[in-house]
């Protein structure tokens, strides 16, 4: 988890060096067309797979979010502190949270919205709207991540439809198609040192979800969740020491407030978790017969 956050925030410090040189959509259809080449591989089993008109549809309301929200992430990330974005980006969980709740069926429990209000009082922390200028840059971020919201409670269904490669791979595929038309519209010379960096930037990202897998794998979330706020640590040396921005107190308290509640949450439902697969065995041992193993 450590391996991805700094792989995620040197995302954020190469896009944010590439600044403005670029339309936001344009880089963002080269970063993602980088991607695509990762999966090249997978392609011809995704389309050996023959999924259901339904699957494709869902395959692509999910495209579509993810072109919205990575054109108005790199418009924020050029125009945004670092530690700013990092800070803003982790409402996604929280809106996840009450999205689950409305459209996947899940309960949105006290406990549940104990977090999302913590979550949206760390967030004004943040922003601190009245006390400051809340910039263009700023609401793009807050556009950006409700669309990844949106996106990752796409996922969540794709993920019982079909494997987690093709899910990635459809995303990189579809994201670069969808925005084509747009890049070429607004397309302006490329440098070679243009296309190196955005080229980092898409290993950068493999790596940063390979290794946030990897970490889903090998440990509870419960262990996992609360690395992600050195995340706005990190962003804020990257950003006092790379770009010469000031670090803001208020941007360190309001990302811990709000990954706070993420965790603390993470960890409750992690434990009623165990508790429930502890109350399962208990059952299936006293309902087995003697002799025969349960289950």
């Amino acid at each position: 988890m450590v391996i991805s956050g700094l792989a995620f925030v040197g995302v954020n410090g190469v896009v944010k060096h590439l600044g403005t040189g670029l339309p936001a959509v344009q880089a963002a259809f080269l970063r993602f067309a980088f991607g695509v080449i990762f999966f090249l591989p997978a392609l011809r089993p995704i389309l050996r797979a023959h999924y259901s008109a339904a699957v494709w549809r869902l395959f692509g309301l999910r495209g579509l979010l993810h072109v919205v929200a990575v054109v108005f992430w790199f418009y924020a990330m050029a125009r945004v502190p670092v530690a700013e974005m990092s800070a803003v980006a982790f409402l996604n969980p929280v809106i996840v949270l009450v999205l689950a709740g409305a459209l996947l069926g899940e309960p949105l429990t006290l406990r549940r919205l104990s977090v999302v209000l913590a979550a949206l009082a760390g967030a004004l922390i943040v922003l601190r709207p009245g006390l400051r200028e809340v910039t263009p840059g700023h609401w793009s971020q807050l556009v950006a991540t409700l669309c990844f919201a949106f996106s990752y409670v796409c996922a969540k269904r794709l993920s019982q439809l079909a494997p987690p490669g093709h899910v990635v791979a459809i995303l990189s595929v579809s994201v670069t198609l969808g925005l084509l038309p747009a890049a070429l519209w607004v397309w302006q010379p490329v440098t070679p040192m243009q296309l190196l960096l955005l080229g980092v930037v898409g290993a950068l990202a493999t790596l940063g979800h390979y290794a946030m897998t990897q970490a889903f794998r090998l440990a509870p979330l419960a262990m996992t969740q609360p690395v992600t706020f050195l995340q706005i640590l990190w962003s804020a040396a990257l950003g006092a020491l790379v770009f010469a921005e000031p670090v803001d107190p208020w941007v360190i308290a309001g990302g811990a407030v709000i990954i706070g509640a993420v965790s603390l949450n993470t960890w409750a439902e992690t434990r009623a978790e165990r508790a429930r697969i502890r109350a399962a065995t208990a059952a299936a041992v006293a309902t087995a017969e003697p002799g025969v193993p349960p289950g």
